[in-house]
């Protein structure tokens, strides 16, 4: 299992050089990838500095050369597929072949959406989740596309040159590990990036047994022959790092092929704090 971060992407006293900062030294404190948050307008505050991921992540790119790099997660019914495969594949040839990217229909309560006019409607966003991730994946592998949907339109188009990564660039779903339709879109796909909605937490972290169920209801491998990711993503909580190794060491055993440790909005010493203690293998 590899250990990646989740890092928010605007929020707090955090510049865009503090998060490329971070990047690098991700990097050097032994972390496999580096994951951004990507928000319009961050969720936390009343209108927060926030940062475009794409563009942090090329500067991540030119100072790195081998942590992954991508999104958790980037809502697709708020871009053009088009555009995001285009920039996807940029970052694919800036990082030698580290990047990625995950998808999901965008937070309900993403304030980034009914502020631009984007509909915040779940089922037509669904629908244009579906459609786009269809263009996505023949996109980032270099195929012609030709697609006529309710919401999108590409005619006999290439996007070149193809990817550096073969047969695409990965292409992970994110969501509720309780929709169904999480699981069908993610089975198209090259991972899962799953959360678990609670009564009263909000979410919570999975569980080992939560995540073996999930291993066997996906596909065992990627369209390139690796293992079909399952990235599960949360804090550390527990009391001490034994308990926390043990943990991490279930969801391993269980078939999770990522922990992504989350590091939240805040001062630029605590977030540096986080990444730079680097992970509990």
């Amino acid at each position: 299992m590899r250990h990646g971060l989740e890092i928010a992407c605007g929020g707090g006293s955090v510049t865009v050089s503090d998060l490329v900062a971070l990047g690098e030294l991700a990097e050097r404190s032994g972390w496999d990838g580096v994951f951004l948050e990507d928000y319009l307008i961050h969720h936390a505050g009343d209108d927060p500095p926030t940062w475009d991921p794409w563009l942090v992540l090329a500067a991540v790119a030119g100072r790195t050369g081998r942590v992954r790099l991508g999104t958790t997660v980037t809502a697709l019914p708020r871009r053009r597929p088009a555009k995001l495969a285009r920039e996807v594949l940029t970052l694919d040839h800036l990082s030698g072949g580290r990047a990625g990217v995950a998808v999901g229909v965008g937070d309900p309560a993403d304030r980034g959406l009914a502020a631009f006019g984007e509909t915040t409607d779940l089922k037509t966003r669904a629908a244009m989740l579906d459609e786009g991730l269809d263009l996505l994946l023949g996109l980032l592998g270099g195929q012609r596309v030709t697609h006529r949907g309710v919401h999108y339109r590409a005619e006999d188009v290439t996007l070149r040159p193809p990817p550096v990564q073969s047969p695409r660039v990965p292409v992970w779903v994110g969501g509720s590990l309780q929709a169904r339709a999480v699981l069908r879109r993610a089975a198209r796909a090259d991972g899962i990036v799953p959360y678990k909605l609670t009564d009263t937490a909000g979410w919570s972290d999975l569980t080992p047994d939560e995540v073996a169920d999930l291993v066997a209801a996906l596909p065992a491998r990627r369209a390139d022959g690796q293992p079909f990711d399952v990235a599960v993503g949360g804090r550390r909580r527990r009391p001490d790092e034994r308990a926390e190794q043990a943990y991490l060491a279930q969801l391993a055993a269980a078939g999770a092929t990522w922990w992504l440790e989350y590091v939240p909005a805040g001062d630029r010493a605590a977030m540096r704090a986080a990444v730079g203690r680097g992970p509990l293998r």
